[in-house]
């Protein structure tokens, strides 16, 4: 198999993965810098996955009109000026703005370059290139906190988005010099409105929370801006049983394995968005270590993802998908609740210890969840699941922030304090109570759900679990 093309596109997966642990160990010195709280900075996490959840669904069509080979190299481009913006920031506003623009550019890397590869690599050799795509994307998040830390610590934090520049300009002249050239397709047009209605929805509902307890804003602001979300959403869905070609396929809701996969998974992916936003701000706020201290404690859990990406096809061969995800689901949440039961005191090697467990557990799960998601979908419909899957993924992990931010904002206002220890427990417990609601989910799945896919009852390993895992879940 040629590696040439998925390691290509795995620089620019590398640097978006890195990008989005670094910016949560940097907060505390970021909100310092800029003038405003750690917590008004969720906006800025926030703001990035609405972006990626408003354009992820036009990617495709994109893609297919303009050359795949084109859009990947220009939304590089788009990410290192997002980046670039980031860095010379210097207010909540510019920073929530040039945070949506780097939104912009990811949304188009990561299922622009899934497509670059599917459609350069043979079906044989397929599992191979997806392998040698998800492993290096997955070194990001292990690299990400220490690096990230260590560059607050001992630099400044501006230098966190600058180095996204010279791994930019490198992904973009490999992009040119070795992916194929792809030739713009026939598709058809673009359903303007339903772009516009989903991205309202999407955007109204995450961003509603995330200032409704704010105290620059009335609280008013974030309800409308919730309600506009909501209405938004509505009408898409009138919408989408009238459209010939509806930007995001709903009827595939239709079917059980699907739903339960789509809707389980974002129930989980709450818990998951809270963590990387949480885990740094107490570690800091909580602890009192330096970013670097807690990026060195963080990063274990990027260890365990990686290493359970090689045996999970096994258990799910032998265990089968409903077993393994409505108990995944209820360990991995409680991971995320022994987070609420660290102290000063706690030690270091216990927290690793936990950390490394949650990493295994919750990156079994995702595998699971996300092979799922194509079970039983035909290969026709595809091309149809993939947004949808990529925009719930987007939306539970802003969703999980936005929740995480405003359960601390209400904590600290009925003490009348600033962040306390006890207020990072109680939000770790109550988004771990939400990720545990995912397995009531997957209940209701039959038995042999998947089996095609997982290989669960017959005597030879699965070969199609690994290629629909999107990069970086």
């Amino acid at each position: 198999m040629n590696r040439t093309i998925p390691l290509i596109l795995a620089v620019a997966l590398f640097m978006e993965n890195m990008d989005s642990t670094v910016i949560a160990t940097s907060l505390p010195a970021i909100a310092v810098d800029i003038q405003t709280s750690p917590i008004a900075l969720k906006l800025a996490l926030t703001a990035y996955l609405v972006s990626l959840a408003i354009f992820i669904p036009i990617s495709g069509w994109m893609a297919d009109r303009f050359g795949a080979k084109n859009i990947f190299r220009a939304a590089i481009a788009v990410f290192v000026a997002g980046s670039i913006a980031c860095a010379i920031s210097d207010s909540l506003l510019a920073f929530v703005i040039s945070r949506f623009l780097q939104g912009i550019g990811g949304a188009m890397m990561t299922p622009v370059g899934r497509l670059v590869l599917v459609r350069a690599t043979p079906k044989s050799e397929l599992v191979s290139a997806m392998s040698w795509l998800t492993v290096p994307a997955l070194v990001g998040p292990l690299v990400g906190p220490p690096i990230g830390g260590f560059i607050t610590t001992y630099f400044t934090w501006h230098w966190i988005f600058l180095i996204n520049v010279p791994i930019g300009l490198i992904g973009i002249w490999l992009a040119t010099r070795f992916l194929p050239e792809t030739e713009p397709m026939e598709n058809p047009p673009l359903d303007v409105v339903g772009f516009v209605l989903s991205g309202l929805a999407a955007s109204g509902v995450v961003f509603g929370l995330s200032v409704v307890s704010l105290p620059a804003l009335p609280p008013m602001a974030g309800f409308m801006t919730v309600m506009v979300g909501l209405v938004s959403g509505a009408l898409y869905l009138a919408h989408a049983r009238r459209a010939k070609n509806p930007l995001l396929a709903l009827e595939l809701f239709r079917n059980q394995v699907f739903r339960s996969s789509v809707l389980g998974g974002s129930l989980f992916r709450i818990g998951i968005g809270a963590v990387p936003f949480l885990l740094p701000l107490m570690f800091q706020i909580g602890f009192g270590l330096t970013p670097f201290q807690s990026g060195m404690i963080t990063f274990v859990s990027a260890i365990g993802a990686i290493g359970m990406k090689f045996v999970t096809a096994l258990i799910f061969r032998v265990a089968g998908f409903r077993r393994v995800l409505i108990i995944g689901s209820l360990v991995a949440a409680a991971s995320i609740g022994i987070n609420g039961l660290f102290t000063p005191d706690t030690p270091y090697l216990v927290m690793l210890a936990a950390l490394l467990i949650g990493g295994f557990i919750r990156s079994m799960f995702f595998t699971g969840v996300n092979a799922l998601s194509y079970a039983e979908v035909s290969t026709e419909d595809t091309s149809k699941a993939t947004p949808i899957t990529a925009v719930f993924q987007q939306l539970s992990i802003a969703l999980g922030v936005a929740v995480a931010g405003g359960i601390l904002e209400v904590s600290t206002s009925v003490h009348g304090g600033p962040l306390t220890l006890t207020d990072f427990h109680k939000a770790f417990f109550i988004v771990a109570a939400i990720s545990a609601a995912a397995a009531l989910s997957f209940i209701r799945l039959a038995p042999d759900a998947g089996n095609a896919v997982s290989g669960h009852g017959r005597l030879t390993a699965p070969k199609t679990l690994e290629p629909v895992i999107p990069p970086g879940s």
